[in-house]
């Protein structure tokens, strides 16, 4: 994941912060009143996305030195000049995806996984692309070692997508390109979603894409600051 921070006017309502002996029982407590406190009381209402945030374990996905912090209303540092988002963010872009049951999600830009982790809770199958080839490894290893069998992680530059396993039901952009790559509106099922931020490095927004009669209709819902989407994105004119 390669969210820098949501520039969301609502406040951070709980800092979750544990001493470093923290134990399972604690981790699931904090996880728990991050919920409550960072997405129950803002606009965060799907009952399964609050569902999935509240059973994937977080602080599996940052590195160790950092687990104390795992449940903070922030992103952190997760190794390669890229963080794992902010909670918020995470359960916030889930629900703009509208995820079902049924539905078969592109991710691009697995990062440490943990977005990954939240969708495999509520769609039938993930299929992530990290360009970082150390985290594609460590974020598969880590979904592997935790048991979210439906996510398919692979090394690569995701600006042309999955072309192999499409189409998909909905697309998740972790990283932001300067305007839409036509490859993932090639991808997308009618009647499906993109949730990408767009933007320069200092000016960006979230938008919410649906493919309606093979036009995209967009929706400009939030004002975010990602790290840019790198590889053949920074070529195309």
């Amino acid at each position: 994941m390669k969210l820098a921070l949501a520039l969301s006017p609502l406040l951070a309502l709980c800092a979750c912060h544990m001493e470093p002996s923290t134990s399972g029982a604690d981790f699931t407590k904090a996880r728990e009143l991050m919920v409550r406190t960072q997405l129950g009381v803002r606009n965060i209402r799907d009952s399964r996305v609050l569902a999935a945030m509240r059973a994937v374990p977080r602080h599996e996905f940052v590195p160790v030195e950092r687990r104390r912090e795992a449940y903070e209303d922030t992103p952190l540092s997760i190794g390669y000049d890229q963080t794992i988002s902010q909670p918020y963010i995470v359960a916030y872009m889930t629900e703009q995806l509208a995820p079902r049951r049924e539905h078969r999600v592109l991710e691009i830009g697995t990062g440490s996984g943990y977005q990954a982790a939240v969708l495999s809770q509520l769609v039938a199958a993930v299929y992530s692309i990290e360009i970082v080839e150390p985290l594609a490894r460590r974020a598969e290893a880590d979904l592997k070692r935790l048991g979210y069998t439906n996510v398919h992680v692979r090394s690569g530059d995701g600006y042309r997508g999955s072309p192999e396993a499409a189409p998909f039901d909905a697309i998740i952009v972790t990283c932001a390109p300067e305007r839409l790559p036509e490859p993932l509106v090639e991808q997308l099922r009618e009647g499906g979603r993109i949730v990408i931020p767009v933007g320069g490095l200092y000016e960006q927004s979230l938008y919410v894409l649906e493919k309606r009669n093979g036009k995209m209709v967009e929706h400009d819902v939030l004002p975010v600051r990602f790290v840019p989407m790198t590889g053949e994105s920074r070529r195309v004119p």
